[in-house]
């Protein structure tokens, strides 16, 4: 089969590979689209290893038809649409997955729209209800609104109730955030965040946040929780070392700092987790309640300049690659 692969120079090209073998458990699926994922610039750069037995090809997500069934399994057939949460292997022709991993691609959905969904929501779902217990009337900070993440959780956070503040660096991106259901965005450019937070929920702080900075962002998070507050700890985009750290702050306000990594959970949490999601979700996509939200859709022979645009921090939403045939 044909896949993205990575040459010496850490640059992306098609080349062939071996097809997946698929199990009596797994469905074997012919791939119509794969999405960007800040883990994949990570693996393309050697700082990022697949966890062991999985695919060493970029992409943790997949949307695409399924192409054979194993013996063991019940409820899909060939030709269903399908997309699904991946440990690696996206960037290709054909992918295999435990078939208690497939999500079924709502009608009206694209391959496109499927391929944005089960990374960035399957995320906010563990981060914000399994991991944070996000409630109605609780008060959610979520950095980087606009990236793919952060549309995903600004969605599912509003769908039950929740009052969320985002952080995001353009005024474009700010009003994405306003039009997907936030209540308040800042401009994180525009000096510290914590005050605003303080403003906003007049000095109470919010209850929980997701963050992707990091050290840079530590004191201004632990300023801005309540008691009781639960920061999630999603990645160190602005550092990973944080130096004189006042613990004192945490045992006051009794908090929780929690750090949480979807790629590396085990098959049956991700299994679990998928058929939570789906069971809250999918009604919800169908009645175009909550949507994927996309940046931009590239041809995967530009994997390349689609990742350059992820690096440069351009996007607002999800970047799709569209798998089409090669000779």
């Amino acid at each position: 089969m044909k896949a993205i692969l990575i040459d010496d120079n850490e640059k992306l090209y098609i080349g062939k590979t071996d097809k997946p073998i698929f199990k009596e458990n797994e469905l074997l699926v012919k791939v119509k689209a794969t999405a960007l994922n800040r883990a994949d610039l990570l693996q393309k750069r050697g700082l990022y290893p697949p966890p062991e037995g999985a695919s060493t090809i970029l992409g943790l997500e997949m949307s695409g038809v399924v192409e054979e069934v194993g013996e063991n399994v019940e409820g899909w057939n060939k030709g269903d649409r399908v997309c699904a949460l991946l440990p690696g292997g996206g960037y290709a022709e054909y992918v295999s997955i435990p078939a208690e991993m497939a999500i079924p691609i709502p009608d009206g959905l694209s391959f496109e729209e499927a391929a944005a969904i089960p990374e960035v929501f399957l995320t906010a779902y563990l981060n914000m209800f399994w991991l944070g217990k996000l409630e109605k009337d609780e008060t959610v900070l979520i950095h980087a609104g606009a990236s793919g993440v952060g549309t995903a959780a600004i969605q599912l956070a509003r769908v039950v109730g929740a009052k969320i503040i985002v952080t995001a660096g353009t005024e474009e991106k700010r009003e994405l955030c306003l039009s997907l259901g936030a209540d308040v965005a800042i401009d994180y450019k525009d000096g510290p965040f914590a005050p605003k937070v303080k403003e906003t929920t007049h000095g109470k702080g919010v209850n929980l946040i997701l963050d992707f900075i990091g050290a840079s962002y530590w004191e201004q998070n632990i300023s801005s929780l309540a008691t009781y507050g639960k920061l999630i700890l999603i990645g160190t985009m602005g550092g990973s070392n944080v130096e004189n750290v006042n613990l004192g702050k945490i045992l006051f306000k009794k908090l929780q700092v929690i750090g949480t990594a979807l790629r590396s959970q085990p098959i049956e949490k991700k299994i679990a987790l998928t058929k939570d999601f789906r069971d809250f979700a999918l009604s919800k996509f169908e009645n175009s309640e909550v949507k994927p939200v996309i940046d931009s859709v590239w041809d995967w022979k530009d994997a390349d300049e689609a990742h350059a645009h992820m690096e440069q921090n351009k996007n607002a939403g999800k970047i799709v690659l569209r798998v089409n045939e090669v000779d």
